[in-house]
This record gives structure tokens, C-alpha cells and sequence, in this order.
């Protein structure tokens, strides 16, 4: 009877008909895991805006009109010196309504414009127009930005107009500095920009300009690396002083009018006659579309090739409609973009 109570037990086991022990079968049944809501749809990709990117051309009230410049460092490389010169600009509360970056160095100088961007941007500030240039060099070693800056003040400092003089090449800087001196008569110098052809006699230049113009924020650069030959030009802006009778002339744009306009840079691509014109057009457009009036009164030609250089001044004449169009041919060491030409920048007087 034993061992046929054994083979029968053995036989259900075998067939499967007890497969838990009674304190398994005790044992509560495992709860399936929810799912949560959305857990099995891919995320979504997060893609970075791009910077914004600086406007073709901005309006400001001439009579609230300042100028500065950044110091020099020479911390870190051009995207650290960038973002500390815009530091030290953006101090004191004021909006910036221009930037011109002279960058000197094996740095990509496209990078300046996506900083200044990005830099606005977080602060929701407005972005100003922008002009960026490489030059051979800076006065101080490992420095490789220096940026002008034209403010916009809280209170009017320029009652009676500003002056934009333009650079005019002499073989010395001290010559030089004469002749800004003669074209700024009746002004007070506000800030001195120095093309040089060496910085090797930087101290000598600085004190120089010191000298003529003690109030104004001075920057000296190295324009190219083989020039042609020594030279040296100088450029400014200036306040008008009460009762000065100055009138524009093609060494000074006298602005008196309540609002100037200031474009960015424009690039042209190509040397032929219809690439320059259509780099005017766009830079005249782009004026327009900041409520200029029709006059030009000043504007910049920046190149490192001399033949195109020494054909844009009377272009600008023709182009611009203005027999006065206070301009400077610049040599510089290069653009932004490899395929440039030249690029350029202008001031205009806002419509009323």
C-alpha cells in the first residue's frame, strides 16, 4: 500500500498536476509594474537657438551720443578677452549702440560677432550694430581684441553735434596727430583711433596723441603685417563746442541733426564694378531700413589689398550721391569672410 501511495504521487508530479508547494501557493502574486504615462514615446530633441544675429543698422540720438574704449588684456584667449572687454563696457548702465572689434591673432574673429549675441541676449539688452576687422597687432602682448564702443547716455552731452573725422595716412604719427588736430578745430576730441604701420614705437605714439588730445580714449593699432611702407593715420570723433560754425568737409561730418544713423559692416564679393555696386546698395538699403535720410556723411573702407582701396573713395562719392562723403580707405590684415574684398561702414543722418 505504501509504495503505491508513492508511485501515485510521483505520477502527478510527473504530469504536472502539483507544481507549488502548499507555502508557495501561500504566497501573494507579484503586482506588474505600471507604465508611466508617455514612458515609451521617444523625447523630444532640444535644439540651441542660434544667436541672433546684430542689426544691418541702428538709430541714436546724436546729442546723447558717448565713446569709449576697452582696455587691453592679454587673459585667456579671444572669446574670454571678448567677453571681459564687454564686461567692462557694459559697465555704468548705458546702451551700446555701436561696436568696432579690432582682432589681432590666430583667433576666429567670427567668433566676436556670436559673443556679442550671445552676450546681449542674456543680459535682453539690444544688440548693437557691429563691425569686426583683423589687424596685425595690438600694444600689449597676448592681447588679441580691442573694442570701441558708442554709447548712448542717459542725459544729453552733445548739445550743439558731434564730429566724425576721418583718417587722413601721413608718414609719422606725429604728423599725423597734426592734421586730426587741424580737422577737429572748434571740437573737443572724444575718442582717437591710430593706424600704424609698426607698434614697435607705441609709447612714442600714445603720448603723442596724449599730448594733442588729453581727454579722449586712444586706441593704437597695427593695421598689416608687410606694409608697403611707414605711415601713420588717425581718425576720431569729437563734441562740437557752443557757436562753432564747422561744416562737413571730406575730412569731417559735422552731425547736428536730433538722430544718426550707424550701419554694421558690409562685405563686398568680388572686385568688379557691379560687386562694389552691389555692396553698396545693400549697405544703402540697409540704412534706409533705419529711417536715414539720403545723406551719407561718413563712412569707412576696410582692405587688405591696395588697388581696390584706392578706387572706393570716389566710388563712395558716386554711390553714396555725396560730393562731401567724409571717408577713409583703411588697410587692414583681413575680413571676416576669406572671399571679401572689402568691407565698409557708414553714418548717416537720420530722416526727421
Amino acid at each position: 500500500m505504501r509504495h503505491a501511495l508513492a508511485s501515485l504521487m510521483g505520477f502527478v508530479l510527473a504530469a504536472g498536476l502539483i507544481t507549488q508547494t502548499p507555502s508557495a501557493l501561500a504566497q501573494p502574486t507579484p503586482k506588474m509594474k505600471k507604465k508611466k504615462k508617455n514612458e515609451d514615446k521617444e523625447p523630444v530633441t532640444q535644439t540651441l537657438a542660434l544667436p541672433a544675429d546684430p542689426p544691418p543698422a541702428i538709430v541714436a540720438e546724436t546729442n546723447r551720443l558717448t565713446f569709449g574704449v576697452s582696455p587691453l588684456s592679454g587673459k585667456g584667449l579671444l572669446s574670454q578677452q571678448t567677453r571681459d572687454a564687454l564686461k567692462v563696457l557694459m559697465q555704468g548702465n548705458r546702451q551700446i549702440v555701436r561696436l568696432r572689434a579690432f582682432v589681432a591673432g590666430t583667433g576666429d574673429m567670427r567668433r566676436v560677432q556670436t559673443i556679442v549675441s550671445e552676450v546681449f541676449t542674456e543680459k535682453k539688452m539690444p544688440l548693437p550694430v557691429l563691425t569686426t576687422v583683423q589687424v596685425s597687432a595690438l600694444p600689449m602682448e597676448e592681447a588679441q581684441v580691442e573694442l570701441e564702443a558708442t554709447f548712448l547716455d542717459r542725459k544729453v552731452v552733445n548739445p550743439d553735434g558731434v564730429a566724425f573725422l576721418t583718417a587722413e595716412r601721413a608718414p609719422m604719427i606725429r604728423e599725423a596727430v597734426d592734421r586730426l588736430k587741424q580737422a577737429s578745430e572748434g571740437a573737443t576730441m572724444q575718442a582717437v583711433t591710430c593706424y600704424l604701420s609698426s607698434l614697435d614705437g607705441a609709447e612714442a605714439a600714445r603720448s603723442a596723441v596724449a599730448g594733442v588730445f588729453p581727454q579722449a580714449a586712444m586706441n593704437l593699432v597695427e593695421a598689416q603685417r608687410a606694409p608697403r611702407e611707414p605711415f601713420a593715420s588717425c581718425e576720431g570723433v569729437a563734441r562740437v563746442e557752443t557757436g562753432n560754425a564747422a561744416k562737413s568737409t571730406t575730412r569731417a561730418a559735422i552731425v547736428t541733426t536730433p538722430k544718426v544713423v550707424f550701419s554694421g559692416m558690409q562685405m563686398a564679393f568680388g572686385k568688379q564694378d557691379d560687386d562694389v555696386k552691389l555692396a553698396f546698395d545693400r549697405l544703402n538699403r540697409a540704412l534706409q531700413s533705419a529711417n536715414a535720410s539720403a545723406k551719407v556723411v561718413a563712412a569707412h573702407f576696410y582692405a587688405s589689398q591696395p588697388d581696390i582701396l584706392s578706387k572706393l573713395t570716389g566710388l563712395g562719392q558716386e554711390l553714396f550721391h555725396q560730393g562731401s562723403l567724409a571717408s577713409a580707405p583703411l588697410e587692414i590684415d583681413g575680413l571676416p569672410s576669406l572671399d571679401a574684398s572689402f568691407g565698409m561702414d557708414a553714418i548717416a543722418e537720420a530722416a526727421n
